[in-house]
């Protein structure tokens, strides 16, 4: 029995001094451990108060350095964090331990093995939380770290951008105060400024690209946190205003300059305000058609003042019994009114050529009539030697074309509209002027067919419909015309020149009055050798 009890006594005292021994192994693991994890944890949370960066360059370069004094400590720490998790490592491979299922609390009889369990178990959660934490830190470092080289890399390109738009706005504003009063420049120099504003706008284009770089460099910072500093902020403001206003005043400048050059060059209508006198003022409607405005009786109107009252002493022609004479004599005197008598064919011919007028179908605006009819005039003057009142004739000239061949005041007409106009009215022989009319019509071989033919003599009876004498013509409906000129092309589907001036010189009621106006301006220069019963006067000159 004593035996048996001292071999207890000396077993016991074999496992008391073990476990001794563990535990004070342990112990020097477990101390070591919870000073790593509360270092880790702090670095970890002084790390995080680094954040979020400040959009300056200076302050991004002193946290630069912070961050490197930072990452230099947590480095230094390494080997010592290392060699104790090893050791934990080595002791846990000399002290395994079993998962257990559910966590069992410590307690009084607790035998010694379980208790040796539990010791490695909580040195192995040491060692994980640590070395987790370690991870944690050491990859948040080098990320931080790239985030601070991106973060002033984006701030060195903002502050080199701003800097560059900076000089370059200060430039272009230092050209946009030399820039005269649009008032005060010339109106032939007009065109040179138009065009030098437009290369200004060209070469600071690239200006566009810069204010959007930075503008996006400054979004990307505010996606990573970052937000410029107040003065920073200020400036990239003020790039903004200043490229705004600079957009602004290029725009508003050149539409002033190209509202002066359309008001007032060359291809304005505002030589034309000479054309009207006091009350009167010439104005123009947003496509380009002129309008009168009398400002004594508060009134407007499309007619000129002095169409109105060439209109009015056509009244008294009415009494005239035979309408084709009725409506030459009326024609005879808007062509001396407008003095289309004084322009030959030929010279209007070269007109239409230098504007490019060749093609029938293409439609004219109030501007290219204006400059052709202008042209025109100004030809006139060189060949005649005489005085032509421009502007009036030009307006007066416009104003007749519109209420023939545009009504509506649409401010547009085709361009066989306005030869026809200018032929029939030029002091040309009737059969030049039908020559030249069916050659605007026919194709390339001089035929016509019987669309072409019914567009001409539309465009011709508008003359004498103007005047309230198309009903004595055949009306507006020229179908029975064309019919009757292609009696003479014996079946064929298309009309020559000879047929045409053959059908008109037969004088058909639809194109008589055209005939009859040249009889009656030959008529004009005919001397008769009588003597008038009232004023006695000998020979007679014109009319009986």
């Amino acid at each position: 029995m004593n035996l048996c009890w001292n071999e207890i006594k000396k077993k016991s005292h074999n496992l008391r001094a073990r476990l001794e021994a563990f535990s004070d192994h342990s112990g020097k693991l477990q101390i070591p451990l919870q000073e790593i994890i509360d270092w880790l944890s702090q670095k970890d949370e002084e790390l995080s108060a680094q954040l979020p960066l400040q959009g300056d360059v200076i302050l991004v370069q002193q946290e630069k350095e912070t961050h490197a004094a930072f990452m230099e400590d947590v480095k230094s720490r390494g080997p010592y964090i290392y060699s104790v998790l090893e050791s934990a490592q080595a002791f846990l491979s000399q002290h395994p331990f079993e998962e257990l299922e559910e966590p069992r609390s410590e307690s009084k009889d607790t035998s010694p093995r379980q208790r040796i369990q539990n010791l490695s178990r909580f040195v192995w959660k040491q060692a994980t939380v640590a070395s987790e934490l370690w991870e944690k830190l050491t990859a948040r470092c080098v990320d931080q770290h790239r985030h601070i080289e991106r973060t002033l890399e984006q701030l060195l390109e903002i502050q080199g951008a701003m800097e560059e738009l900076s000089t370059t706005l200060t430039q272009a504003e230092g050209v946009r105060a030399t820039w005269e009063p649009i008032g005060d420049l010339f109106i032939d120099s007009l065109p040179e400024h138009i065009q030098a504003l437009k290369l200004f706008k060209e070469e600071f284009s690239p200006m566009k690209d810069g204010v959007k770089l930075v503008n996006d460099l400054a979004h990307q910072l505010a996606i990573s946190d970052v937000h410029l500093s107040m003065e920073n902020s200020r400036a990239l403001e003020q790039i903004n205003i200043r490229w705004k206003q600079l957009q602004v005043s290029v725009g508003e400048r050149l539409k002033q300059l190209q509202d002066a050059h359309r008001d007032f060059g060359p291809g304005s209508q505002h030589f034309l305000s000479s054309s009207v006198q006091v009350p009167w003022e010439r104005a123009i409607s947003p496509n380009k058609v002129p309008y009168y405005i009398n400002h004594q009786a508060q009134t407007t109107c499309w007619d000129h003042p002095k169409m109105t009252e060439l209109y009015q002493t056509l009244a008294d022609l009415n009494n005239i019994k035979f309408s084709a004479y009725r409506t030459a004599m009326k024609l005879r005197r808007v062509q001396k009114a407008l003095r289309l008598d004084l322009v030959t064919l030929t010279t209007a011919l070269e007109i239409f050529n230098e504007h490019d007028l060749q093609a029938s179908e293409h439609v004219m605006d109030v501007v290219e009539v204006i400059h052709c009819l202008t042209a025109l005039y100004e030809r006139l003057e060189e060949e005649r030697g005489i005085l032509v009142n421009v502007p009036l004739c030009v307006d007066m000239s416009l104003n007749w074309l519109l209420n023939v061949f545009d009504s509506g005041r649409s401010g547009k007409m085709r361009a066989l509209s306005f030869k026809t106009g200018i032929a029939c009215l030029c002091g040309t022989e009737v059969k030049e002027k039908l020559q030249y009319l069916f050659s605007q019509v026919a194709n390339s071989g001089s035929q016509c067919d019987q669309r072409h033919l019914g567009v001409l003599l539309h465009e011709a009876i508008q003359v004498p419909r103007q005047l309230g004498e198309v009903a004595a013509f055949g009306g507006s409906n020229v179908e029975p015309s064309v019919r009757s000129c292609f009696r003479f092309s014996t079946g064929k589907p298309v009309i020559e020149a000879s047929q045409f001036l053959e059908w008109v010189n037969l004088e058909p009621q639809s194109m008589v009055w055209l005939a009859v106006l040249h009889r009656v301006t030959i008529a004009e220069q005919v001397k008769h050798q009588t003597k008038c019963s009232i004023c006695r006067q000998c020979p007679i000159k014109g009319f009986r």
